[in-house]
């Protein structure tokens, strides 16, 4: 017990904190060299990653204000140099580096990064050949993805008003950094939903350029996001990062590589004066070929007008034919009316009077044997039709509810006439119209049954009745007869109903 007793004591907080200030005096400010494992990027702008070897591995973290100034942003596969001081995580017991700085263990490490990126994107077929489309001759309006403050810009507008001046829209973004990437995709994609009409003209070519710089510096042109982004995009896209030694995968990705921004710009427009200038040309080679096409055509018909023959020429053998037919044409006249006479002599002479009186006294008698038949064919008509409605009548009439109701049934209605099919349509209180044999009555529905409303009058409903006439029971003899009856039937006064009054002090009752 006497020895456990000399062992020193510690807190869990003082343990930690001892191994935490060994740490940071043993080892200070270091270099370590590694290729990057594990790199995570949270919300809050830290970076969190592991620095490993073939056997061991060592956790790192880079706050967020040395995160912003990286040039190169970590990536896993990439091997790095990190520069910072050790120390310890008490909360997990682990040590960690805290990295001031990280760059590239060398070119070759970002090289072989980007080969590893180029051959699977390759393999996506965002730089296929067949997905580039071509620039247009004459852009109304030209897109640019670079910094606003560059040299690059004012390169860009100088060369494009030189050339042919026109509309130009600048997306501004950082060309540089931790961001360049992210703002840059942001750039192309957000030229390429603008509406074709809307406020801000959409452009017809699109270029995104920057300036010549270290791998390093140019590396934000090969974020994947951006190689999508260019790839993606509807309007024709010119890449012109750096100078022309310099390739980023953008370039792979873009519609036309220019080797410069100011080269960029000469792709994107036509030079103004030479268009005018072959305007020019090809207008004067128009008007020279439409004259000498005029000439051509001019020397064309004297030479064919010199080979026909004089106009009178052609016209001798018409003329001869024609004396020759007016010759005969009066002879022809009197001959054809010589025809035509005799025609009417021979017509006219079956011509008599008696022949017109008997053909009108045949007539008169095909017409009253045509008018016995039209009588008899309408009276039988008008006999089926009065019997067909006689039958439709006793038929409506053995349907109609009306008989039911004559047989001592009841038919219940609400107040605005609508007929209740079913007790589950009638609620309680509700107001009712009974309609029975002999009138209609109201009543109030309660609980358990219906109770009839407080005296009220009846009114009694009835048939009307129609005043028998006297009706022809032989059918017309002939159409003259038919006419007769038919005014006579319409001279009538139609019969009139008449209803039975119910005596006002009369009350009825369902029961």
């Amino acid at each position: 017990m006497s020895e456990r007793s000399n062992i020193a004591e510690y807190t869990v907080s003082e343990i930690s904190g001892d191994i935490k200030r060994e740490l940071e005096d043993k080892f200070g400010y270091i270099r370590v060299r590694g290729e990057l494992g594990r790199v995570s990027k949270p919300a809050s702008g830290h970076i969190y990653l592991d620095v490993k070897d073939d056997k061991s591995v060592l956790s790192g973290i880079i706050w967020r204000g040395n995160a912003s100034r990286l040039k190169v942003q970590p990536e896993q596969g990439l091997e790095v140099i990190a520069t910072g001081k050790i120390t310890t995580f008490p909360g997990q017991s682990k040590y960690q580096m805290v990295i001031d700085s990280l760059e590239p263990a060398g070119a070759g490490a970002l090289m072989a990064l980007l080969e590893e990126r180029k051959r699977k994107l390759a393999a996506e077929g965002l730089f296929a050949e067949e997905r580039k489309v071509a620039l247009p001759r004459m852009p109304r309006v030209i897109g640019v993805v670079t910094s606003p403050t560059g040299a690059v810009i004012r390169d860009i507008l100088h060369r494009i008003s030189d050339r042919f001046p026109l509309h130009v829209l600048v997306w501004p973004v950082r060309v540089q950094g931790e961001s360049c990437g992210s703002e840059v995709a942001a750039g192309i994609r957000g030229f390429n939903a603008l509406e074709v009409n809307g406020a801000i003209p959409r452009p017809d070519v699109l270029i995104v350029a920057r300036g010549g710089g270290s791998i390093e510096d140019l590396w934000g042109f090969n974020d994947e996001a951006v190689v999508r982004a260019a790839a993606d995009s509807q309007i024709p896209l010119i890449s012109a990062v750096g100078h022309e030694t310099d390739w980023t995968l953008i370039d792979l990705a873009a519609d036309v590589r220019a080797p410069t921004p100011t080269g960029a710009a000469e792709f994107a427009v036509p030079v103004k004066a030479e268009m005018t200038a072959q305007v020019d040309d090809l207008s004067r080679r128009l008007s020279t070929g439409l004259l000498r096409l005029i000439q051509t055509r001019r020397t064309e018909l004297r030479a064919a007008s010199a080979a026909l023959p004089a106009p009178r020429d052609l016209l001798a053998l018409p003329r001869q034919r024609f004396d020759m037919v007016a010759g005969r044409l009066e002879h022809g006249l009197k001959m054809n009316t010589q025809i035509h006479r005799n025609s009417l002599t021979a017509v006219s002479s079956g011509l008599r009077p008696i022949t017109l009186e008997r053909q009108v006294a045949q007539g008169r008698e095909r017409l009253q044997v045509l008018k016995g038949r039209a009588v008899a064919a309408f009276s039988n008509q008008v006999q089926r039709q009065r019997l067909r409605l006689t039958n439709s009548a006793g038929l409506l009439g053995s349907l109609s509810y009306e008989r039911v109701i004559e047989r001592g049934y009841a038919v219940v209605r609400d107040e605005a006439g609508v007929p209740l099919a079913s007790a589950q349509d009638v609620q309680a209180g509700q107001a009712l119209k009974l309609e029975m044999k002999g009138g209609t009555v109201g009543a109030v529905a309660d609980g358990g049954g219906v109770t009839p409303t407080p005296p009220r009058a009846v009114r009694q409903v009835s048939k009307p009745v129609v005043e028998a006439t006297a009706e022809p029971t032989s059918p017309p003899k002939n159409l003259e007869e038919h006419v007769a009856q038919t005014k006579a039937k319409q001279a009538k006064p139609s019969p009139r109903k008449k209803k039975n009054v119910v005596d006002p002090d009369a009350q009825g009752s369902l029961f």
